[in-house]
């Protein structure tokens, strides 16, 4: 059984802010994975089969942009992070065999950039639900690990 990580304010706070940093998903996503890459170099191993893996690259751009589209939906799906990440989860388990503990250190990355284009939105209570949010969600993903 899950233990309810997340209550209905954090929802709401969650909810609220990814309202308006929805519009900028692109731009947070690529932003914190080329800031992964750059500040922890070992992440970069997962990602041998690109030619570029400089932070400004089309590669980093376009799964920045897929981490945040998944960030995006789990959002809507928050009550139920464990099944609505199920086959993420499998996908970096058994075929990508990412050490989850990347997990945790993109979510370190985005909540960074969030913050950084969201000065005046992101609050202490949204940075502490934010935070609470994706680390529910790197438990998530790692679910296939155990």
């Amino acid at each position: 059984m899950t233990k309810k990580l997340l209550n209905d304010d954090d929802k709401a706070v969650i909810s609220g802010f990814w309202g308006k940093a929805s519009s900028r998903a692109a731009e947070i996503g690529a932003d914190a994975l080329g800031r992964m890459l750059v500040v922890y170099p070992q992440t970069k191993t997962y990602f041998d089969h690109w030619k570029d893996k400089s932070p400004s690259s089309h590669n980093v751009r376009k799964h920045g942009k897929k981490i945040m589209d998944a960030i995006g939906d789990a959002i809507t799906l928050m009550g139920d992070l464990n099944n609505a990440l199920l086959e993420l989860s499998q996908l970096h388990a058994f075929t990508l065999r990412v050490d989850p503990s990347n997990f945790k250190m993109l979510s370190h990355n985005i909540l960074v950039v969030m913050a950084n284009y969201f000065p005046d939105d992101f609050t202490p209570d949204v940075h502490l639900a934010m935070d609470k949010f994706l680390a529910a969600v790197a438990r998530a993903l790692s679910e296939r690990y155990r």
